[in-house]
């Protein structure tokens, strides 16, 4: 039996085995070389990756390097915006300084025009306490015919100074009137006295101002100087120059004033601005149609702007508001100059 059975044992079973091994240990490489190629890909991956981030990461620096410069150009702009605000402050504390100076300047004057006119009613009280004087020793028949002489003499020397001083001072007031006059007709000569539909270009007004008719300088609710002004404005340019010219003339003139008026349609707001805006423009224009006036004279003229409040005519009619549109040339004159005839004559009356 035993022979027989050993005989039945298989004889190839004993090799079975290294088939199956050697399928395990290639089913274990090919593990091992999926797991190695997926390495493989992801260190491919994780280096682009990375290559990528660090392109990102050069170009953040690269912005924030151009944002830290733009940040270092505002930085010097705003210093640079700093200093000239802090210069505009000083220069407006100047301007200020000098116009408290220029206040009391005007108070200390108006102090001595008020001491001057006080001295000039005391004068004319003198006047007429000498004439109450001479009337009563008339009537009394004390003073002697020598005394009532001088007397008399006295108060005829003062009356005619006193005149001589009103005539002086009623020249000086049409003084501003014959420049004004001088003014037009030298306009006129040039241009005309009247458009072509009629309107008189210039005109002397009822305060002894030059008076231009808004509508022939510019449009409806415009403060641009219409083309058809220009001419007119030319040549009131070289009126201004030849007038100043004169250094007869300059010694009386304080300065010349350019004032534009509105009607009273529309707000005082919009008009005040207006009014001032078409001064602006009246003086600019001058100024540049004869650059030698502003580099001789600019600092003669000045500007003002009275909306609604200074018309020539009341009412609310057509006509009324058209007159009341208007540019006006004023010449202010010197005080000073009034002030040293009154002191003059009364230095002459004390010797």
């Amino acid at each position: 039996m035993k022979i027989r059975s050993r005989s039945y044992r298989n004889p190839s079973a004993s090799q079975d085995f290294w088939p199956s091994f050697t399928d395990v240990m290639s089913t274990v490489a090919m593990l091992l070389f999926f797991l190695m190629l997926l390495a493989y890909i992801q260190n491919i991956m994780t280096g682009r990756r990375l290559a990528f981030f660090q392109d990102e990461l050069e170009n953040t620096r690269i912005q924030l390097a151009q944002m830290n410069a733009d940040l270092d150009i505002s930085r010097g702009e705003l210093e640079a915006s700093l200093l000239e605000l802090d210069d505009t402050r000083l220069n407006l504390e100047q301007i200020g300084q000098r116009l408290e100076d220029t206040r009391w300047n005007l108070m200390q004057t108006d102090e001595e025009i008020s001491l001057k006119e006080e001295a000039l009613r005391f004068l004319e009280d003198e006047i007429e306490l000498a004439r109450a004087e001479i009337e009563d020793g008339q009537i009394r028949l004390t003073l002697s015919q020598q005394e009532v002489e001088a007397q008399q003499e006295i108060i005829a020397n003062s009356n005619q100074e006193l005149g001589n001083l009103r005539s002086r001072l009623s020249e000086i007031a049409v003084f501003r009137v014959s420049i004004l006059e001088k003014v037009s007709i030298s306009i006129e000569e040039e241009i005309g006295k009247y458009t072509e539909t009629g309107e008189e270009r210039v005109s002397i007004g009822p305060n002894a101002n030059i008076i231009i008719n808004e509508t022939l300088l510019f449009d409806y609710a415009s403060a641009v100087v219409k083309d058809d002004a220009k001419q007119l404005l030319d040549q009131l340019a070289i009126a201004f120059e030849r007038m100043l010219d004169d250094p007869e003339i300059r010694l009386y003139i304080d300065y010349i004033s350019i004032e534009g008026h509105t009607d009273s349609s529309g707000g005082a707001g919009y008009n005040r601005g207006l009014s001032a805006d078409r001064a602006v423009s009246v003086v600019n224009y001058v100024m540049e149609s004869n650059p030698n006036l502003e580099e001789k004279y600019a600092g003669y003229f000045g500007i003002g702007g009275f909306s609604k409040f200074r018309p020539l005519e009341e009412g609310e009619d057509e006509e009324a508001m058209a007159k009341n549109r208007r540019i006006e040339i004023s010449v202010v004159v010197k005080d000073e100059n009034i002030r040293h005839m009154i002191e003059e004559y009364l230095g002459e009356g004390l010797q």
